[in-house]
């Protein structure tokens, strides 16, 4: 998921050349809708370590990064805007959210986006965050409290006591919003969790789903793009059983020639993953969110899977859409490009991958597989038993599959109230998350040729009216929320 994810385009200085793509496809196109620009200030929050235990480290605190913009708030009346961070630098996601702070500019609201703990800045420990024990204060729960903590203390900072907070959040962000409105109503008025897969995360669900469905973005582009890539796999593989590696790295433009079994599984990660960040921000527009991508990348992909003959020299180019946005790279570097990890779909690169990759070993559950049955892909399994040996050689813990079901209630939400679950029917993750409204307060918004999260992003010319009237219904929900909780805090305050 990560994203997400935190995707980089790394340059590599090689000696191999690659045929490179059409330069079009790097080609930025002009944002021509409305675009606010809140000019964020970014501060940090004194944030104690451990919530949840009073003796191991006492009363000890760390910086947790949050930006702010009181732009078009009403000081002391407006509500607050919250985003529940996910797995990134808080930055990357301010400046992909644009649709909050144009809502902000509508119904007057302070806007504040908080950093997840062991993510961006927020590093409890430093350089020494990732090591054990001390990664072992990376957890949901305690992610949960910082935003509660935050919230709380802020509001008092501000005079904003009698302001009511709605969170916002998309992928793990969107699952965080949900999760503090079930377990922090006295904080969070509502939740707006856009592309939040709170169902197939908590282990419930297929494990085939995810890639059948990034499958099933291609197939409605044009089934022979499906069964290009699948072709494709199946030359790559007949290539390894005969150990033809010079082959592999000629028609791939690796930087080395694979040597052995493990390495080919690697590039079939590589391969995979490339398809799965293309499904994931298959929007109508070019955008620079977990590196750059083409406008409807999907189409693109498909008209280069399928622009000859050749299928090998076509996926090659396919993957470069995704690991060579920029044209720069001579060469593929397997294990710089992509990293394996407790998270089929992609930890990312860098620190936050490490931070993602614990995460994935304990609380989230993403045990997701390819067969080449249900999907374009080469069979790739990742069960339970598998996890469970990775994450006890990499992070020493044994994870605990049933427990975001336990602590987080699963599918069992009728008791909730007030929050939005918006999911884009292009999006691979939609599936894993809620597609049906529950009661009147608990509402399933679903977007035709909607991507990962694209309601939260600002608005744009190119945007399908589906998203257009997702967010109508967004804001007027998130109006209807904040009208009942200032209804409720003024009955409160009322002697």
């Amino acid at each position: 998921m990560s994203k997400i994810l935190a995707f980089l385009t790394v340059t590599v200085t090689l000696f191999c050349s690659v045929e490179l793509l059409p330069h079009s496809y790097y080609q930025s196109s002009k944002h021509h809708g409305f675009q606010s620009e809140p000019q964020f200030t970014e501060k940090y929050f004194s944030q104690i370590l451990d919530h949840f235990n009073f003796n191991s480290m006492g009363n000890g605190t760390f910086s947790q990064r949050y930006l702010i913009t009181d732009k078009y708030w009403k000081k002391g009346h407006g509500p607050i805007f919250f985003y529940t961070g996910n797995e990134g630098s808080i930055w990357e996601f301010a400046l992909n959210s644009g649709f909050i702070t144009e809502l902000a500019s509508q119904q007057g609201a302070l806007v504040i986006f908080a950093e997840h703990r062991y993510y961006g800045k927020s590093l409890p420990f430093g350089k020494d965050s990732f090591n054990i024990p001390q990664i072992s204060l990376l957890t949901v729960e305690q992610a949960l409290a910082d935003y509660a903590v935050m919230i709380t203390e802020l509001k008092q900072q501000l005079a904003a006591t009698h302001c009511p907070v709605i969170v916002f959040g998309g992928s793990y962000g969107g699952m965080l919003s949900v999760y503090m409105r079930l377990k922090y109503p006295n904080v969070v008025a509502g939740a707006l969790a856009a592309s939040a897969p709170i169902l197939s995360t908590a282990g419930m669900g297929d494990s085939r789903q995810f890639f059948r469905d990034v499958t099933a973005d291609f197939e409605s582009v044009d089934p022979e793009c499906r069964d290009a890539v699948r072709g494709a796999f199946h030359q790559l593989k007949e290539l390894a059983e005969r150990q033809d590696y010079s082959r592999i790295q000629s028609e791939f433009s690796l930087c080395k020639p694979p040597s052995s079994a493990q390495d080919i599984h690697q590039l079939n990660g590589l391969l995979r993953n490339a398809f799965t960040l293309m499904a994931m921000l298959d929007y109508p527009y070019s955008t620079h969110f977990m590196g750059n991508m083409p406008a409807n990348p999907v189409k693109v992909a498909c008209k280069t899977m399928l622009s000859g003959p050749d299928l090998l020299t076509n996926l090659r180019n396919t993957a470069g859409i995704v690991y060579n946005a920029t044209g720069l790279l001579s060469c593929f570097d397997l294990y710089n490009l992509y990293l394996e990890c407790a998270d089929p779909t992609g930890c990312g690169l860098g620190f936050d991958s490490l931070a993602w990759d614990y995460q994935a070993c304990t609380e989230i559950d993403l045990c997701y597989e390819s067969n080449n049955v249900t999907d374009m892909f080469p069979p790739m399994a990742f069960t339970e038993r598998d996890r469970e040996v990775y994450c006890s050689k990499r992070w020493a813990v044994v994870p605990r599959p049933e427990w975001l079901k336990t602590q987080f209630w699963g599918d069992a939400l009728s008791t909730a109230s007030n929050i939005i679950f918006s999911n884009g029917d292009l999006d691979p993750w939609a599936n894993g998350g809620v597609r049906k409204s529950l009661s009147s307060s608990l509402i399933a918004v679903n977007i035709s040729g909607g991507a990962h999260h694209l309601d939260l992003r600002g608005s744009n010319d190119a945007d399908p009216v589906s998203v257009i009237s997702a967010r109508k219904t967004e804001a007027d929900l998130i109006a209807q929320w904040v009208k009942m909780e200032r209804t409720k805090l003024r009955h409160l305050k009322s002697p």
